[in-house]
């Protein structure tokens, strides 16, 4: 659980490099700002006025007994009060509106870069700690904008107005006021400071619940068939009770805090009244003098709590900036090319099942080749931590409308090749091209508008089944739907559905099974009518009534396309135009299912582990379809 203690270390409570840069949220807004300024101060001068109204009411009216004066000093009064509430009310208003706004446009912007930012980055960052800085750190700093940088004016103004009518109204009752101020002084440092860790503590654990809460829910089917409810009940208690323990120690120090506020007001309103009584009764000092001096010795100490209260929102507002600036300086490892190094604009490109479908253009840059491999992959090298190679010089060919199957051990670098031509990353060495043109040079929408991807497990959105289908591409309409869900054998069990294709799938699919999630996949990649079709593992999860069906798809799909196939399942992969097995990161092998058995090197053994229970392929059964391809690069004897 480190994660989370080097996530919540808290850092100054003010950081000019940050504020300058969180300013430049605020100044679209700086009208609003300069507004509410002016409206806090408008407050502040109206709240100090209180108390002068009441010290001449009592020195000049009551004592007189001229009611009418009275009544005249009651309503300048209660306008004031009427004032303060209006200018109040417009001041928090426009402050809570500027602050929804920084949020959402905050929160665009955050969501936005994580859309461009290279799929390596979330394998390296808890999805949670992502959702944090969208929410949580975002929220820290919408207080700090709606109640703490502004609303400070405010104190400070009421602070210095206090001080300043206190020495005109007796500089020796202010002294004596003031008197306290070093104590004060060192209980707020000592609350800052133990608040402040008891904040962070608070966080912390609440995090490390929320984490346990999402595994153990998610794991509830695990949990209760190895019988450990129990146990996981009371890791769960270990951990409720670990933060309750960090919030009653927060607790303990705002109710320390606060009556020692009190205490030290109540010892400075002593010393007033003691020193005042004697100069009362000497006649130096008049009733309302003092009534006017205690309301103001009471008001001084409200803004100093409130500032003790704002350094927290200060301290947390800054260390979450830090964390959302680190999101989004983080540069993606895989963009688009700057129009300098682009190839030179873009073509229609109307060929293949797109075109024969009546779909719109796709767009490829100026200098793709008809006559090139549809896929090449030149010496390439690849690895997702310094050099410890996942794939080491890597070279073949896919023509056009050619199906090629990819086999291989577990952590033989299939679906990372799958990985690099969707530029989902980058390769180290070598290069990789689509129709003759490099990866780097292609703009990453054109080119995975091309491409088509099945996956192992299947992932649906909250939504319909045509939503899924569909994915919001404004192009496709609901007869492609209908049409490729019809093309995968799907429509028998959608048109079972409650509401069809207006079915709602639930949180990932819930409500539907393996199969069916499948299916919906295969329509999904097939509604757009993709050049390039990847499957990887996509039919691993399906069972055998399930996959007979999806297979009689797969050759409607495959057709006219060209096809990568990643699969263990060799039965799968029998009538593909070419096999490339991989071994460790490189490639050992390529050709057809039986030009690969008759050789009886890794995808014979692999073929033997598989059909272990069966009598191996006899040798005549092998009958020669040609002359083994032994082109390690793999190019296809069909070009």
């Amino acid at each position: 659980m480190t994660e989370f203690q080097e996530d919540e270390v808290l850092g100054k409570a003010y950081d000019a490099r940050l504020m300058r840069r969180l300013m430049t949220y605020v100044h679209p807004h700086r009208g609003t700002v300069i507004v509410s300024v002016a409206l806090l101060i408008g407050t502040a001068l109206l709240e100090l006025a209180g108390p002068l109204l009441i010290k001449i009411a009592i020195d000049r009216y009551v004592a007189a007994k001229d009611v009418g004066g009275l009544i005249h000093i009651a309503l300048i009064y209660t306008g004031t009060l009427l004032a303060a509430f209006g200018f109040g009310y417009a001041q928090t208003y426009l402050m809570q509106r500027m602050g929804q706004r920084i949020m959402l446009s905050l929160r665009r912007e955050i969501f936005g870069h994580l859309q461009r930012l290279h799929v390596q980055y979330f394998d390296r960052n808890p999805v949670g700690r992502l959702i944090t800085r969208l929410t949580g750190d975002v929220d820290a700093l919408n207080e700090m904008f709606t109640s703490g940088v502004v609303a400070i004016f405010g104190d400070i103004i009421t602070l210095m107005g206090i001080m300043g009518i206190l020495l005109a109204l007796s500089p020796k009752l202010a002294l004596v006021s003031f008197s306290v101020l070093p104590f004060l002084f060192l209980v707020s440092r000592w609350f800052r400071k133990n608040a402040r860790e008891s904040y962070r503590q608070v966080r912390i654990r609440l995090a490390k619940i929320n984490a346990y809460l999402q595994e153990s829910i998610t794991g509830m089917p695990i949990l209760q068939f190895m019988n450990r409810e129990e146990a996981s009940r009371e890791e769960f208690n270990t951990l409720n009770r670990r933060h309750t323990e960090a919030h009653l120690r927060a607790i303990f120090y705002y109710a320390t805090f606060y009556p020692a506020i009190e205490m030290l007001y109540s010892v400075a309103l002593a010393g007033v009244i003691w020193v005042c009584g004697r100069d009362l009764l000497a006649g130096t000092f008049t009733l309302g003098g003092l009534v006017a001096f205690i309301q103001y010795v009471r008001r001084f100490y409200q803004p100093i709590q409130d500032l003790s209260e704002k350094y927290n929102i200060l301290q947390g507002a800054m260390a979450a900036s830090e964390r959302i600036f680190h999101v989004l300086d983080t540069e993606p490892a895989v963009a688009d090319p700057p129009p300098s190094e682009a190839a030179s604009g873009v073509r229609p490109d109307r060929t293949g099942a797109a075109a024969r479908a009546g779909e719109p253009a796709e767009t490829s840059p100026a200098g793709t080749s008809p006559a090139a491999p549809e896929i090449e992959f030149r010496h390439v090298w690849f690895a997702y931590n310094d050099e410890d190679w996942v794939l080491e010089d890597v070279s073949f060919r896919v023509d056009r409308g050619e199906a090629v199957a990819f086999v291989g051990a577990t952590g033989s670098g299939k679906t990372t090749l799958m990985n690099l031509l969707l530029r989902f990353y980058d390769v180290q060495r070598g290069e990789i091209l689509v129709n003759g043109v490099e990866l780097r040079r292609w703009n990453q929408r054109d080119l995975r508008a091309r491409m088509s991807l099945v996956l192992q497990d299947v992932f649906l959105f909250s939504g319909s089944v045509e939503e899924n289908i569909r994915l919001d591409r404004e192009t496709v309409t609901h007869e492609a739907v209908v049409r490729a869900a019809k093309r995968v054998n799907a429509e028998g069990f959608i048109a079972a559905l409650p509401e069809g294709f207006d079915t709602e799938v639930g949180e990932r699919g819930s409500s539907l099974s393996t199969g069916q999630k499948q299916l919906l996949s295969f329509a999904r990649a097939l509604v757009n009518e993709p050049r390039i079709l990847i499957l990887d593992e996509a039919t691993s999860n399906v069972d055998t009534e399930t996959e007979v069906l999806i297979q009689v798809a797969l050759d409607r799909m495959m057709s006219g396309r060209t096809s990568l196939v990643v699969a263990h399942r060799l039965s799968t992969v029998r009538n593909v135009d070419r096999i490339v097995v991989l071994h460790k990161g490189r490639l050992r092998e390529t050709g057809t299912h039986q030009e690969l058995l008759r050789r009886k090197g890794i995808y014979y053994r692999l073929y033997l582990l598989q059909y272990k229970d069966q009598a191996p392929p006899r040798p005549e059964s092998l009958a020669a379809e040609g002359t083994p391809d032994e082109n390690p690069t793999g190019t296809s004897s069909r070009s």
